[in-house]
């Protein structure tokens, strides 16, 4: 059985990741790329659609036993798990080296006192646990084939099979030091060398001790702040600089419920606000490799902007169900693809924008095609604004003029003026003038409701929205105006859980499901966030501190967050590790740093 979400650990070598258990299993891995197939799908399934265990023997009638401690090995992403038992201690550490070759999972077992007896139980099920590879021995190497695919599996131990699976059975004493690693390979190849446990070892904790070197924030959260820029790292596909929402599919927001999505694909929303944290803390190389990703994606057809794309910008994103899998907590259907991808969603273009406008405000290196990209986006925004979207939130409803697109439409056009102004591009200036006055007129006037104080999700309606917190962020309005003041104090009334967290927006109204969804969801993490960010910008620090303080207290003790909180199960829900909730960590701790507004 699939643990608690938060009870996992991520590893991965910015090509694809795994995740972790607290008893020592590998529950989720797709193999070769963020978004292949899994061939430990244990997470959305049983143990019968594969997973890995490495860890202390146990009798077949109990429970795996969790790791007492389990920790990062400094600022990297080499876990550490050690487990106390009656006949000693022992450690396993688990990682995946940045590959120049075949990707790689390594588990290294070492005894740190007694004589504790350990297993490996290696069960490999290639598509999402539906296809049982064949396994056999290759020069003394074991090797599961299944079509396009095959997995090698390397280790010094003794391996033997019994219903499936592979099983090591071994004792490790102080200094005992024994690896067990798996690698992909396309079948038709030659087998991939032999794995070198400890050298990559080596390397892969140089690599991510250099990466952390260039950090440029050194405040109070750094801790929490560098957790998170190397979770966003480690969701970069390194080969073309696409950055994925999350490694995981099907997690859901409402467990037992079907908001279950596909998150393994780079939205433009999500890519651009993490391109934001990255610049300002330093990290220009991962910015102009997103840039230059972006280019690629939308190249030859920006009018027809999508949503998202796959991480070498593929276009065809196709929505499926795997009737094969239960899913996470019975939680179905699970999803691969998503459909959302062909939605009308205005206020990408609005980040897009603001993304290239941060780039050239930071000094990245000039790209004419940038510029004449943000050109272009502007044009068929000019003829598109007034139309209605699906939004932020990709509502599987009705269309409806959602204020936050229209406010992110008037981000475009306003940072492209800035552009021009700046003299790094020509275009109608003071048509778009015009535009950018049309657009804050309409939405003051027809997404106000003077009589609550507070601007609404969409024109005509009375529900609220958390993106409306974007409004001061974003420049719309300053802080101190009445209506941002009062949309905010909104917010708080109507969104807030118990616990003080924000939803992103009620989910039904009357009796009906706003969303066009059955089921309710938790706490959006990033709307909390958002929150405490606009407490500070209306001078409300100290509040805003403490809001902050108790998000990060949400987190797993990895320092890792999914995508929102269920304040009545208290526990972690969705996709997970979400950069869409780390983005908005190091953006809050960067504002309650310059303001001062921090405890200790």
């Amino acid at each position: 059985m699939a643990g608690r979400i938060e009870d996992y650990a991520l590893i991965g070598d910015m090509q694809t990741a795994a995740l972790v258990c607290r008893d020592g299993t590998v529950d989720w891995l797709c193999l070769p790329r963020f978004d292949s197939h899994a061939i430990f799908a244990g997470l959305l399934g049983t143990e019968e659609h594969g997973f890995w265990r490495l860890g202390p023997a146990y009798a077949s009638d109990q429970q795996p036993p969790t790791a007492a401690r389990r920790s990062y090995r400094g600022d990297s992403l080499v876990l550490e798990s050690e487990w106390d038992t009656q006949r000693g201690t022992v450690r396993v550490t688990d990682f995946m080296p940045p590959r120049d070759g075949a990707p790689q999972l390594i588990r290294i077992v070492e005894g740190v006192s007694g004589r504790v007896p350990m297993r490996s139980a290696l069960r490999m099920r290639f598509s999402y646990g539906r296809v049982v590879p064949w396994v056999h021995k290759h020069d003394g190497r074991t090797v599961a084939v299944a079509g396009p695919d095959s997995v090698w599996f390397d280790t010094s131990a003794e391996t033997y099979g019994k219903s499936l699976t592979t099983y090591s059975d071994f004792t490790v004493a102080p200094g005992d030091r024994i690896a067990f690693t798996i690698s992909w390979q396309p079948s038709h190849k030659e087998p991939p060398p032999l794995p070198e446990p400890e050298q990559s070892l080596e390397a892969t904790e140089d690599f991510w001790r250099e990466w952390v070197d260039h950090c440029t924030y050194h405040g109070p959260y750094r801790e929490a702040v560098i957790r998170s820029l190397i979770t966003l790292k480690a969701l970069t596909y390194a080969p073309t600089g696409g950055i994925v929402a999350a490694p995981t599919t099907s997690l859901p927001e409402d467990i037992g419920g079907v908001r279950n999505w596909d998150y393994r694909y780079t939205w433009l929303r999500d890519a651009a606000i993490t391109l934001s944290s990255l610049l300002r803390t330093g990290y220009r190389e991962e910015a102009r490799a997103w840039r230059e990703w972006l280019l690629r994606a939308v190249a030859g057809d920006p009018e027809n902007l999508q949503i998202m794309y796959g991480i070498a910008g593929e276009r065809e994103l196709g929505e499926a169900e795997l009737d094969w899998l239960p899913g996470y907590e019975n939680s179905a259907p699970v999803r691969v693809g998503n459909g959302a991808a062909h939605q009308l969603q205005l206020d990408v273009y609005g980040e897009v924008t603001e993304a290239l406008h941060l780039a050239h405000m930071t000094g990245l290196a000039r790209n004419d095609y940038a510029s004449l990209l943000q050109l272009k986006l502007i044009r068929y925004l000019e003829d598109h604004w007034q139309e209605p979207d699906e939004g932020i939130w990709e509502v599987r409803g009705p269309r409806r003029h959602f204020v936050h697109s229209k406010v992110m439409a008037w981000v475009a056009v306003d940072r492209t003026i800035k552009l021009i102004e700046s003299g790094d591009a020509d275009g109608p200036l003071e048509r778009w003038k015009e535009l950018r006055d049309d657009i804050h007129r309409d939405v003051c006037e027809k997404g106000y409701d003077k009589e609550r104080n507070t601007f609404t999700q969409s024109y005509g309606s009375k529900e609220l929205d958390a993106s409306l917190l974007l409004i001061p962020q974003m420049g719309f309005l300053p802080p101190d105006d009445k209506r941002v003041i009062g949309t905010i104090e909104a917010i708080q009334r109507e969104l807030s859980t118990s616990d003080g967290f924000i939803l992103r927006y009620p989910t039904t109204s009357g009796d009906e499901n706003v969303d066009g969804l059955p089921g309710d969801e938790g706490a959006f993490l990033a709307c909390s966030f958002w929150m405490a960010d606009d407490l500070a910008m209306i001078g409300r620090v100290d509040e805003a501190r403490k809001l902050f303080e108790k998000l990060l207290s949400l987190r797993n003790d990895l320092g890792l967050l999914a995508e929102e909180w269920d304040p009545r199960l208290q526990r972690q829900v969705g996709n997970f590790p979400q950069a869409f909730s780390h983005v908005p960590l190091i953006d809050t701790a960067l504002r309650l740093t310059a303001s001062g507004a921090y405890g200790g």
